[in-house]
């Protein structure tokens, strides 16, 4: 399988939306970022701001979407066209209620699951034939509660496990660039 040419973090844009679980895939991008010490440029013809990094010695092209979650298609679509990067060569890392804190699951192809940026990504490509990295906030137990959950702030204690499965995630991503998912996942879904 091909790796990786893209890699996309799905959240809202704006300081207030900062710290919430639904941003859980801006903190993931924001890591790698940090940690390639790459910066940030604002391309607006990719709706989002832009950075390439080295990963296990292949470049990169990173995307932080400055549309809402719910528009999230619309920047990673023009960002694959732009670069011309096939759907399968791209990641979107993203908040999974269905995953409890500390927990992150690389997944290939699927549906949207609710989550709101891959539900326009996968309107737009007119398929979910793309990587997900799901970062785990847990559920509040009933549906109604979803919103003010995902729109919230993780507690002391889930955010410091979500900062674990970001890093987690971050370590096995070589793997997955050059095109081993197999490997990636045995050791990202293997209980440490």
């Amino acid at each position: 399988m091909t790796g990786l040419r893209l890699i996309v973090g799905l959240g809202n844009p704006g300081p207030e939306h900062a710290q919430t679980r639904h941003n859980a895939g801006f903190r993931f991008i924001d890591a790698l970022v940090e940690q390639a010490g790459a910066r940030w440029s604002v391309d607006s013809k990719l709706f989002g701001e832009t950075a390439k990094v080295d990963i296990g010695g292949q470049p990169v092209w990173l995307l932080k979407p400055a549309t809402f979650m719910n528009l999230s298609g619309k920047s990673v679509t023009a960002a694959q066209r732009f670069w011309k990067i096939e759907p399968e060569e791209t990641l979107l890392a993203h908040d999974e209620l269905d995953l409890p804190p500390g927990v992150a699951r690389l997944k290939f192809d699927g549906g949207h699951g609710g989550q709101n940026g891959l539900r326009d990504t996968i309107r737009l490509l007119g398929h979910g034939r793309f990587h997900r990295l799901r970062i785990g906030i847990g559920h509040p137990g009933h549906k109604d509660r979803v919103v003010p959950w995902v729109l919230g702030r993780a507690s002391k204690d889930d955010d410091v496990l979500i900062g674990h499965a970001v890093n987690d995630a971050i370590d096995v991503l070589p793997l997955a660039v050059r095109g081993d998912f197999s490997e990636a996942m045995k050791r990202l879904h293997t209980p440490k």
